[in-house]
């Protein structure tokens, strides 16, 4: 090899130090340069192992070493999947001949070990690392549509156990810090820096020279049991049928492949020798990179994710800001949210209300969140008490002079939003960014009433702040690109994620969003028993059901956003008809059944005993109507992908980032899809797909599926012409837009 990314050098006691270290890359990554790297260095390890009293494995970048090349994982197809199955065999080989090389192997992680980092990790014989709690251990390859593949899972079900490796790393990728990873028997040593770390590898390699025991894996020793037992032991199978059900009430039954692949392999692997687990293992990895639940997830996860850290969505050449104090108008719960999100971020908050009474309500939903914090262990009182004190609660406008920027929080009325602009403007000094958190109200409409609309721009929050992590940021018709990159520098620093989207009436995530819950509305209003509504959305992947959501929104609010709908089409000369759904929807209301919040909606809400859906749905609507479950599943992902389009077609979307993470993050869309853009572009389309253009698959696949929708439940589904050329493209946003 012309340039080996592995440092090899021994000293006078024959302990060598291989220090990983692609020059050609910011992190160690299992790229070719790696496995040509360890093949030739576990050549020379074995070659000169008579002469070798023991290994040290560590790193010169800041990680110890990043994982698998995702880039080289998403481009697996079926026609590729035998020859990523040798090259995993390939990597997994150099790993096992390094675990038996006969001589004590040390892992020194000076920082993250996530996924294939980890696995390098644990094919050596002792793990050490820094006590540092900003480093992460783990294997979140589940996240990404896949399993452990570098011997993960056969490894930690032989070290844990088959539940511990499943509940405590492997099904829902835990990341833990050394001190955690070393309590829970994954890590065996901590040292306080990372200039201790290589010397104390070395320490441990000294003591253990004569220790023959020292070089071997338990599970390589004859009699070994892995601990808690396997199907063959008779208590343990008693209990095995515990594990699928308990996947299937945490995945609330979404059709998500990795976790049941990952549980597989840990209980088939289980049942075998360590080679022969380790082959299972590398199958169902196989399985998985090569489909395209993989390819969507990490697309959605990293490359988009990664796309919004990096800056993509922010204007070029603008400075990057930071905002000291914050004003918020208005202490309901979206404001209490923001102000709380806020301060936990270190920022200064001034809370205003129309009396001093309501603002300081506003902040009593931080002492209690904060309250509970310190119940739990996450934070000391100290913490609490200046975070909480970092929150001025007012009912005078004076007070918010010197902010840096205002977040408006009141209710969804264009009067009253102008009515507290006006009271502010003459407040705040020319440089604050004007914000308003709104969710249907078009932003172009609210700069009308501002004297500074360069400065205005939307903040779109989702209830509840201070656990949904996703904010859109509206750019009116006159927002300035240095008000959308100061924007995001404000969602970035309260530690959420930004998206970038274009305005319109419910912008992009509430008016995507209302065609699922209507969908479910019409559904129940043609018949389908309301069980069967319910139930086909989480078992398409769903986080909650379309009926439940409609009472978490109220029902009245839909009405209320249709109303508004209603007054915009009025004013361009047009009207709006009335669909099923929407009937469904003013009967209940006049019912008196409007939503969670009101005690009554979709379902009742006993004070005693969890949520149940009203009987007299069935009894009024359910008429026993019965449609093929995947065509009603069908409905709710098509309809949120077609308006998704529609968004592109406007131009409120511009780019499929913010479109996936929006959709995943902000509106519940299945993460197993990558979100709603590469759902389309992805489709896979299947045998039940009668048109020709089906079979191809992508773009083109999924507007021949959304036509058979159409055909049979209505022209909502059908394909604009806009969206039936961009699938002859293949693509919804052109690469060089």
């Amino acid at each position: 090899m012309s340039e080996n990314m592995i440092r090899y050098e021994r000293d006078d006691a024959g302990i060598v130090t291989l220090t990983m270290d692609d020059p050609n890359a910011g992190a160690n990554t299992m790229n070719e340069t790696y496995k040509q790297s360890m093949a030739e260095t576990v050549d020379r390890l074995e070659a000169e192992r008579d002469e070798i009293t023991g290994v040290v494995l560590t790193s010169a970048k800041k990680t110890f070493f990043a994982g698998g090349n995702l880039t080289d994982l998403q481009s697996v197809t079926q026609e590729s999947a035998g020859e990523f199955f040798e090259e995993i065999e390939g990597i997994k080989a150099q790993l096992r001949r390094l675990e038996t090389l006969g001589r004590p192997v040390v892992a020194a992680i000076n920082g993250a070990a996530l996924g294939g980092g980890l696995e390098i990790a644990l094919a050596t014989h002792h793990r050490i690392a820094v006590d540092d709690p900003k480093i992460k251990l783990g294997l979140p390859e589940v996240s990404l549509g896949l399993l452990p593949g570098g011997g993960g899972v056969t490894r930690l079900v032989r070290m844990l156990g088959i539940q511990e490796a499943l509940m405590g790393w492997l099904l829902q990728g835990q990341q833990r810090n050394p001190a955690a990873a070393l309590e829970k028997g994954v890590v065996d040593e901590l040292v306080a820096t990372r200039e201790e770390l290589v010397p104390a590898a070395k320490t441990w390699i000294r003591e253990h020279k004569d220790d023959e025991t020292a070089a071997v894996k338990p599970w390589d020793v004859k009699g070994y049991r892995i601990p808690g037992g396997t199907p063959a032991v008779p208590k343990f199978a008693a209990n095995l049928p515990a594990f699928p059900a308990n996947l299937r009430k945490t995945l609330k039954g979404a059709p998500t492949k990795s976790p049941r692949a990952i549980m597989s392999a840990a209980v088939e692997g289980s049942q075998v020798d360590f080679d022969t687990a380790s082959r299972i293992e590398s199958r169902y990895i196989t399985e998985l990179a090569a489909g395209r639940e993989s390819t969507a997830m990490i697309q959605a996860f990293f490359f988009d994710m990664q796309a919004i850290n990096s800056g993509q969505l922010r204007p070029e050449g603008i400075e990057q800001s930071k905002v000291g104090t914050v004003g918020i108008l208005g202490a309901g719960m979206m404001g209490a949210g923001i102000a709380y999100s806020a301060a936990m971020s270190g920022i200064d908050v001034v809370l205003k209300d129309v009396s001093i009474e309501g603002a300081q309500k506003g902040k009593g939903y931080s002492e209690k969140l904060l309250a509970k914090r310190v119940e739990r262990g996450k934070m000391d009182q100290d913490k609490a008490d200046s975070v909480l004190a970092r929150i001025t609660p007012t009912a005078d406008a004076a007070d918010l002079a010197g902010v840096d920027a205002v977040i408006e929080a009141v209710f969804e009325d264009y009067d009253l939003k102008k009515k507290v602009f006006a009271e502010v403007e003459s407040v705040v000094g020319p440089e604050t960014l004007l914000c308003s958190n709104t969710s249907t109200l078009p932003i172009t409409s609210l700069q009308e009433f501002t004297s500074r609309p360069k400065d205005f721009i939307g903040l779109h929050f989702f209830s509840p702040v201070d656990k949904m992590q996703l904010v859109e940021i509206i750019r009116g018709e006159q927002t300035s690109d240095e008000a959308t990159a100061r924007a995001i520098d404000i969602v970035q620093q309260i530690r959420k994620i930004p998206i970038v989207v274009g305005d319109g009436r419910g912008f992009y995530t509430s008016r995507v969003f209302g065609t699922l819950i209507l969908e479910g509305a019409t559904a129940l209003a043609e018949g389908v028993d309301p069980q069967v509504v319910e139930r086909a959305a989480t078992q398409a992947g769903f986080p909650a059901p379309p009926l439940a959501m409609l009472d978490e929104v109220s029902l009245t609010l839909t009405q209320h956003i249709r109303a508004e709908a209603e007054k915009a089409a009025a004013a361009e000369g047009t009207t709006l008809s009335k669909g099923p759904g929407e009937e469904l929807i003013d009967t209940m209301v006049d019912l008196g059944r409007k939503g969670r919040a009101a005690g009554a909606g979709m379902y009742d809400y006993p004070a005693e005993g969890p949520k149940v859906l009203w009987p007299q749905l069935r009894e009024r609507w359910g008429t026993g109507t019965e449609i093929p479950f995947e065509d009603l599943q069908d409905r709710y992902l098509f309809i949120m992908a077609l308006e998704t389009a529609g968004c592109f077609e406007d131009g409120v979307l511009t780019d499929t980032v913010s479109a996936n993470i929006g959709g995943i993050f902000g509106i519940g869309f299945p993460p197993h899809t990558g979100g709603p853009a590469t759902f389309m572009t992805n489709y896979e389309g299947g045998a039940l797909r009668s048109d020709e253009g089906a079979s191809k698959g992508g773009l083109p696949g999924f507007v021949a599926r959304a036509n058979e929708l159409a055909d049979t439940y209505g022209e909502r589904f059908r394909p604009t012409a806009w969206l039936t050329e961009r699938a002859a493209k293949g693509t919804l946003v052109d690469a060089s837009a």
